[in-house]
């Protein structure tokens, strides 16, 4: 399956990447499968991911969770709690 990728603000400067299109192994099913599969290509990808990192998720421009399905040609969005002040 193919889909489309989008970091924002601190997720992007990490990655050092804003958009990309992935295509995933069958397993990687859900948005949690996904973000898994994404710390597997290293350090940067590894912190800026982490299971206990405050990280928002969408998917088709709807919040997602770890348990959300995936689907060919879905955008998936990852990005940090916002604030305001």
């Amino acid at each position: 399956m193919k889909i489309q990728l989008r970091f924002f603000a601190s997720i992007r400067e990490a990655l050092g990447t804003s958009q990309e299109t992935l295509e995933l192994p069958q397993a990687v099913d859900t948005v949690g499968a996904l973000r898994s599969h994404l710390r597997e290509r290293g350090e940067a990808w590894t912190a800026a991911l982490a299971p206990g990192r405050a990280l928002r998720m969408a998917c088709n421009q709807q919040m997602a969770d770890e348990a959300t399905p995936l689907s060919e040609g879905c955008e998936v969005a990852f990005f940090p709690p916002v604030t305001g002040g």
